[in-house]
């Protein structure tokens, strides 16, 4: 497994923070970071050092399960899990 260095969230700068604040708006409540999660170890920790790519990275999911859009929620998800899937994703 390769390493990969990241800002931890309690870390971040204002870019970051930024970044960070606007993906999050986008994402459905059920993507939360846990209490006590500083969000070294997930996948949005390994685009820390370029928030720009982040925000652009992450909005797009975002944007993509918005509640604005025909399919249900359920339906969303069920297109990722079977990509997932396809694609040999653990997640």
């Amino acid at each position: 497994m390769a390493w990969i260095k990241t800002i931890p969230f309690t870390e971040a700068d204002e870019a970051l923070l930024e970044a960070l604040e606007a993906q999050h708006r986008l994402y459905p409540k059920e993507y939360a970071r846990a209490p006590g999660d500083d969000g070294s170890k997930g996948i949005v920790a390994t685009h820390t050092l370029i928030p720009d790519a982040l925000h652009h990275a992450f909005a797009t999911f975002g944007a993509l399960m918005s509640p604005e859009l025909p399919l249900t929620r359920a339906q969303h998800e069920m297109i990722t899990t079977r990509v997932s899937a396809v694609n040999r994703c653990h997640y």
